[in-house]
Protein backbone atom coordinates (compact mmCIF):
# COMPACT_ATOMS: atom_id res chain seq x y z
CA UNK A 1 0.00 0.00 0.00
CA UNK A 2 2.80 2.43 0.93
CA UNK A 3 5.75 0.43 -0.39
CA UNK A 4 6.34 2.75 -3.34
CA UNK A 5 5.66 5.94 -1.37
CA UNK A 6 8.37 8.21 -0.03
CA UNK A 7 8.51 7.59 3.73
CA UNK A 8 10.09 10.10 6.07
CA UNK A 9 9.10 11.87 9.27
CA UNK A 10 5.49 10.90 9.97
CA UNK A 11 3.08 8.58 8.17
CA UNK A 12 -0.46 8.55 9.59
CA UNK A 13 -2.81 5.61 8.95
CA UNK A 14 -5.71 6.82 11.14
CA UNK A 15 -6.86 10.26 12.25
CA UNK A 16 -10.25 10.32 13.95
CA UNK A 17 -11.09 13.88 12.92
CA UNK A 18 -10.47 13.31 9.23
CA UNK A 19 -13.01 12.58 6.53
CA UNK A 20 -13.77 8.85 6.56
CA UNK A 21 -11.01 8.01 9.06
CA UNK A 22 -11.40 4.25 8.52
CA UNK A 23 -11.16 4.46 4.74
CA UNK A 24 -8.19 2.08 4.56
CA UNK A 25 -9.37 -0.08 7.47
CA UNK A 26 -11.71 -3.08 7.63
CA UNK A 27 -14.19 -3.30 10.49
CA UNK A 28 -14.99 -6.66 12.05
CA UNK A 29 -17.93 -6.43 14.44
CA UNK A 30 -19.56 -9.16 16.48
CA UNK A 31 -21.39 -8.41 19.73
CA UNK A 32 -20.03 -4.88 19.73
CA UNK A 33 -19.87 -1.64 17.76
CA UNK A 34 -17.43 0.74 16.09
CA UNK A 35 -18.43 4.37 15.75
CA UNK A 36 -17.26 7.94 15.98
CA UNK A 37 -18.04 9.83 19.19
CA UNK A 38 -17.15 13.11 20.81
CA UNK A 39 -14.85 12.44 23.75
CA UNK A 40 -15.58 14.82 26.60
CA UNK A 41 -12.01 14.88 27.89
CA UNK A 42 -10.61 16.36 24.68
CA UNK A 43 -13.84 17.75 23.15
CA UNK A 44 -13.05 16.11 19.83
CA UNK A 45 -14.20 13.26 17.62
CA UNK A 46 -12.61 9.87 18.30
CA UNK A 47 -13.06 6.31 17.07
CA UNK A 48 -14.77 4.18 19.71
CA UNK A 49 -14.31 0.38 19.52
CA UNK A 50 -16.29 -1.72 21.97
CA UNK A 51 -17.09 -5.42 22.12
CA UNK A 52 -17.92 -8.24 24.49
CA UNK A 53 -14.81 -10.15 23.36
CA UNK A 54 -11.55 -8.65 22.12
CA UNK A 55 -11.22 -11.30 19.41
CA UNK A 56 -14.49 -10.49 17.66
CA UNK A 57 -14.58 -6.68 17.42
CA UNK A 58 -11.60 -4.93 15.89
CA UNK A 59 -10.29 -2.87 12.99
CA UNK A 60 -7.48 -4.00 10.71
CA UNK A 61 -5.36 -2.17 8.15
CA UNK A 62 -5.14 -2.58 5.20
CA UNK A 63 -8.80 -3.34 4.56
CA UNK A 64 -7.94 -5.78 1.77
CA UNK A 65 -6.48 -8.96 3.34
CA UNK A 66 -4.37 -9.46 0.20
CA UNK A 67 -2.61 -6.11 0.64
CA UNK A 68 0.16 -5.11 3.03
CA UNK A 69 1.11 -1.70 4.39
CA UNK A 70 4.74 -1.81 3.28
CA UNK A 71 5.73 0.82 5.88
CA UNK A 72 9.44 0.85 6.67
CA UNK A 73 9.35 3.52 9.40
CA UNK A 74 10.32 1.67 12.61
CA UNK A 75 8.28 3.51 15.25
CA UNK A 76 4.56 2.92 15.74
CA UNK A 77 2.74 5.51 17.86
CA UNK A 78 -0.89 5.23 18.96
CA UNK A 79 -2.94 7.78 20.90
CA UNK A 80 -5.37 5.56 22.80
CA UNK A 81 -7.86 6.10 25.61
CA UNK A 82 -8.04 3.50 28.35
CA UNK A 83 -11.68 2.65 29.02
CA UNK A 84 -10.82 0.22 31.84
CA UNK A 85 -11.84 -2.76 29.76
CA UNK A 86 -9.92 -5.50 27.95
CA UNK A 87 -7.84 -4.11 25.10
CA UNK A 88 -5.29 -5.54 22.69
CA UNK A 89 -3.44 -4.59 19.53
CA UNK A 90 -1.29 -6.53 17.09
CA UNK A 91 1.35 -5.61 14.54
CA UNK A 92 2.60 -7.93 11.80
CA UNK A 93 6.07 -7.21 10.47
CA UNK A 94 8.48 -8.66 7.94
CA UNK A 95 12.11 -9.16 8.94
CA UNK A 96 15.33 -9.41 6.91
CA UNK A 97 14.90 -13.20 6.67
CA UNK A 98 11.62 -12.62 4.83
CA UNK A 99 9.72 -14.14 7.76
CA UNK A 100 6.44 -12.66 9.00
CA UNK A 101 6.38 -12.02 12.75
CA UNK A 102 3.51 -10.82 14.92
CA UNK A 103 3.72 -8.71 18.07
CA UNK A 104 0.63 -8.71 20.27
CA UNK A 105 0.29 -6.46 23.31
CA UNK A 106 -2.61 -6.77 25.74
CA UNK A 107 -3.58 -5.45 29.14
CA UNK A 108 -4.81 -8.85 30.34
CA UNK A 109 -1.48 -10.67 30.05
CA UNK A 110 1.24 -10.60 32.70
CA UNK A 111 4.32 -12.15 31.01
CA UNK A 112 6.06 -12.03 27.65
CA UNK A 113 6.25 -15.16 25.52
CA UNK A 114 8.25 -15.49 22.32
CA UNK A 115 7.25 -18.17 19.81
CA UNK A 116 8.64 -18.62 16.28
CA UNK A 117 6.03 -16.43 14.60
CA UNK A 118 4.37 -14.48 17.40
CA UNK A 119 5.54 -12.55 20.45
CA UNK A 120 2.90 -11.76 23.08
CA UNK A 121 3.55 -9.18 25.79
CA UNK A 122 1.80 -7.34 28.61
CA UNK A 123 0.81 -3.71 28.41
CA UNK A 124 -0.28 -1.36 31.17
CA UNK A 125 -2.22 1.81 30.44
CA UNK A 126 -2.89 4.68 32.80
CA UNK A 127 -6.32 6.16 33.26
CA UNK A 128 -7.53 8.32 30.39
CA UNK A 129 -5.53 9.11 27.27
CA UNK A 130 -2.16 7.45 26.63
CA UNK A 131 0.43 7.71 23.91
CA UNK A 132 1.81 4.24 23.16
CA UNK A 133 5.23 4.19 21.49
CA UNK A 134 6.34 0.90 19.96
CA UNK A 135 9.91 0.50 18.68
CA UNK A 136 9.43 -2.23 16.08
CA UNK A 137 13.11 -2.44 15.20
CA UNK A 138 14.13 -3.00 18.80
CA UNK A 139 11.48 -5.64 19.45
CA UNK A 140 12.29 -7.55 16.26
CA UNK A 141 15.96 -7.63 17.22
CA UNK A 142 15.35 -8.64 20.84
CA UNK A 143 12.71 -11.29 20.17
CA UNK A 144 14.10 -12.91 17.01
CA UNK A 145 17.66 -11.60 16.57
CA UNK A 146 16.70 -10.38 13.10
CA UNK A 147 16.39 -6.96 11.47
CA UNK A 148 13.06 -5.19 11.07
CA UNK A 149 12.27 -4.65 7.39
CA UNK A 150 8.69 -3.33 7.18
CA UNK A 151 5.24 -3.38 8.78
CA UNK A 152 2.62 -5.45 6.97
CA UNK A 153 -0.53 -5.00 9.07
CA UNK A 154 -1.90 -3.24 12.15
CA UNK A 155 -4.92 -4.50 14.08
CA UNK A 156 -6.67 -2.77 17.00
CA UNK A 157 -9.08 -4.75 19.17
CA UNK A 158 -11.82 -3.71 21.56
CA UNK A 159 -12.21 -1.93 23.84
CA UNK A 160 -10.63 1.51 23.42
CA UNK A 161 -10.86 4.95 21.84
CA UNK A 162 -8.46 6.11 19.17
CA UNK A 163 -7.33 9.61 18.28
CA UNK A 164 -4.48 8.85 15.89
CA UNK A 165 -2.20 6.02 14.74
CA UNK A 166 1.00 6.88 12.92
CA UNK A 167 4.52 5.71 12.12
CA UNK A 168 7.63 7.82 12.49
CA UNK A 169 11.26 7.65 11.47
CA UNK A 170 12.48 8.27 15.03
CA UNK A 171 11.19 8.84 18.54
CA UNK A 172 10.18 12.48 18.61
CA UNK A 173 9.98 14.64 21.70
CA UNK A 174 6.59 16.15 22.43
CA UNK A 175 7.80 19.61 21.48
CA UNK A 176 8.82 18.35 18.03
CA UNK A 177 5.45 16.77 17.21
CA UNK A 178 2.96 18.67 15.02
CA UNK A 179 -0.03 19.94 17.04
CA UNK A 180 -2.45 17.45 15.47
CA UNK A 181 -0.19 14.58 16.55
CA UNK A 182 -0.59 15.47 20.22
CA UNK A 183 -3.53 15.01 22.53
CA UNK A 184 -4.57 17.88 24.82
CA UNK A 185 -7.09 17.91 27.63
CA UNK A 186 -8.66 20.84 29.41
CA UNK A 187 -10.14 21.06 32.90
CA UNK A 188 -8.83 17.74 34.24
CA UNK A 189 -10.18 16.38 37.50
CA UNK A 190 -8.07 16.93 40.57
CA UNK A 191 -5.62 14.15 41.34
CA UNK A 192 -5.47 12.70 37.84
CA UNK A 193 -1.67 13.04 37.87
CA UNK A 194 -1.25 14.68 34.48
CA UNK A 195 1.69 17.00 33.90
CA UNK A 196 0.61 20.60 33.56
CA UNK A 197 2.12 22.40 30.58
CA UNK A 198 0.57 25.78 31.31
CA UNK A 199 -2.58 27.74 30.54
CA UNK A 200 -4.84 25.08 32.03
CA UNK A 201 -3.96 22.54 29.34
CA UNK A 202 -2.58 19.07 30.01
CA UNK A 203 -0.89 16.56 27.75
CA UNK A 204 -1.52 12.83 27.59
CA UNK A 205 0.82 10.42 29.33
CA UNK A 206 3.39 8.57 27.23
CA UNK A 207 3.86 4.81 27.34
CA UNK A 208 7.07 3.44 25.88
CA UNK A 209 7.11 -0.35 25.69
CA UNK A 210 10.65 -1.42 26.54
CA UNK A 211 12.09 -4.88 27.09
CA UNK A 212 14.11 -6.06 30.05
CA UNK A 213 15.27 -9.39 31.50
CA UNK A 214 13.73 -10.69 34.69
CA UNK A 215 15.61 -12.83 37.23
CA UNK A 216 14.54 -15.99 35.38
CA UNK A 217 16.10 -14.75 32.15
CA UNK A 218 12.70 -14.38 30.49
CA UNK A 219 12.15 -11.21 28.54
CA UNK A 220 9.35 -9.19 30.04
CA UNK A 221 7.96 -5.74 29.40
CA UNK A 222 7.76 -2.71 31.59
CA UNK A 223 6.50 0.78 31.03
CA UNK A 224 8.77 3.73 31.64
CA UNK A 225 5.85 5.68 33.06
CA UNK A 226 5.37 4.47 36.63
CA UNK A 227 1.65 4.98 37.00
CA UNK A 228 -0.95 2.79 38.67
CA UNK A 229 -2.32 -0.18 36.80
CA UNK A 230 -5.79 0.35 35.42
CA UNK A 231 -8.69 -1.12 37.34
CA UNK A 232 -10.20 -3.66 34.95
CA UNK A 233 -13.50 -3.59 36.79
CA UNK A 234 -14.23 0.05 36.03
CA UNK A 235 -17.00 1.45 33.89
CA UNK A 236 -17.05 4.01 31.16
CA UNK A 237 -18.08 7.33 32.65
CA UNK A 238 -18.14 9.78 29.74
CA UNK A 239 -21.44 11.31 28.70
CA UNK A 240 -20.83 10.86 24.99
CA UNK A 241 -22.89 11.88 22.03
CA UNK A 242 -22.46 10.61 18.50
CA UNK A 243 -21.30 12.66 15.60
CA UNK A 244 -20.72 11.95 11.94
CA UNK A 245 -23.87 9.93 11.26
CA UNK A 246 -23.90 6.14 11.03
CA UNK A 247 -20.89 3.84 10.96
CA UNK A 248 -20.69 3.85 7.15
CA UNK A 249 -19.57 7.49 7.29
CA UNK A 250 -16.27 6.29 8.71
CA UNK A 251 -15.30 4.74 5.38
CA UNK A 252 -13.49 1.45 4.94
CA UNK A 253 -14.90 -2.06 4.72
CA UNK A 254 -17.49 -3.28 7.19
CA UNK A 255 -17.59 -7.00 7.92
CA UNK A 256 -20.36 -8.69 5.98
CA UNK A 257 -19.86 -6.57 2.85
CA UNK A 258 -16.43 -7.85 1.92
CA UNK A 259 -14.51 -10.78 3.39
CA UNK A 260 -12.28 -9.56 6.21
CA UNK A 261 -9.21 -11.41 7.39
CA UNK A 262 -9.43 -11.71 11.14
CA UNK A 263 -5.71 -12.28 11.55
CA UNK A 264 -6.05 -13.26 15.20
CA UNK A 265 -8.86 -15.59 16.22
CA UNK A 266 -7.18 -16.91 19.32
CA UNK A 267 -7.21 -13.73 21.42
CA UNK A 268 -9.24 -14.22 24.56
CA UNK A 269 -9.37 -12.03 27.68
CA UNK A 270 -6.93 -14.26 29.54
CA UNK A 271 -3.25 -15.15 29.42
CA UNK A 272 -1.97 -17.32 26.60
CA UNK A 273 -1.26 -20.87 27.60
CA UNK A 274 2.30 -22.06 27.33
Amino acid sequence: MFKNSYQSGFLSILFSVGNKPLKIWAQHIRNGHIKRLTDNDINSAVIHIQGDNVSTTYITCPADPKQTLGIKLPYLVMIIKNLKKYFSFEVQVLDDRNIKRRFRASIYQSTTRVKPFICTMPMRLDEGWNQIQFNLGDFTSRAYNTVYFETLRVQIHATCRIRRIFFSSKMYKDDDLPPSYKIWMGNPKAGEGKHQLGDGMHQSKTKNLAAQQDHHGVEQEHEIYNGQQADMGGHQHDADHEMGGDDHDLGGVIDGQVGVEAGVHDIEPQEDQA
